[in-house]
């Protein structure tokens, strides 16, 4: 088990969204739920050591997540631009599985590459990937070099983690399209030597990410 600084990506913890399957990813977006408050006050409470350094998405039910993290922890939330959740475009707002089922094709195609694709008035994934990256990349050069001391936390969003630890970290689909992240989970990404990131959790699972999981859109987002 590794002692070593690591990049913490955190789910959000449930919202009324969620509950009801929908599409929501415009900021600022749905509150957490009851359940939510619970989930990140466990999250916050289970960590063994305060984050070097705690970030949000701008989106509400992150901030929220956040807020109860650096309860527990003493950490200063930092809320930073580009982080929020992939934008659906006319999607938004909606719960039926015909919209469920057109985003997970957009998404499922981001997965094997074609991330020029988008839903109308929605982002591609290059979009995606071009205003989240750098953040990340940013927090790895600033808090992740040398002798760091510490994780750094993100909160942020189920699709857009699952995209960007895709790509930092090479895991393959179709696991990271068919393996969902439930609320205050995590993917856990180490900064390797030569520039790249390895991935050292996934939600429950750890490498080898092989694990086979049937495609669900009972959480969209996640």
């Amino acid at each position: 088990m590794t002692t070593r600084a690591k990049l913490v990506l955190v789910r959000h913890g449930e919202t009324e969204g969620n509950v009801a399957k929908i599409l929501d990813t415009q900021v600022p977006g749905l509150p957490l739920t009851e359940r939510g408050v619970a989930q990140a006050k466990a999250f916050g409470a289970s960590l063994v050591r305060a984050p070097q350094v705690l970030v949000s998405s701008a989106a509400l039910r992150a901030r929220q997540t956040a807020s109860y993290i650096e309860a527990a922890t003493g950490s200063p939330v930092h809320v930073l631009d580009g982080l929020f959740e992939v934008q659906v475009g006319e999607l938004h707002g909606r719960s039926d599985p015909e919209a469920h089922d057109f985003f997970q094709q957009i998404y499922r195609g981001w997965h094997i590459g074609e991330l020029d694709i988008r839903a109308p008035g929605g982002e591609s994934g290059h979009e995606v990937l071009d205003r989240i990256v750098p953040v990340l990349e940013g927090l790895r050069t600033e808090f992740l070099t040398g002798d760091a001391d510490g994780d750094v936390v993100v909160v942020n969003h189920g699709a857009a983690m699952r995209l960007v630890a895709k790509t930092l970290a090479g895991v393959a689909p179709p696991f990271t399209t068919n393996n969902h992240l439930d609320n205050t989970e995590t993917i856990e990404l180490l900064p390797t030597e030569d520039g790249g990131w390895e991935c050292l959790r996934w939600g429950r699972f750890t490498p080898p990410f092989t694990v086979k999981a049937e495609p669900t859109a009972d959480d969209p987002m996640g």
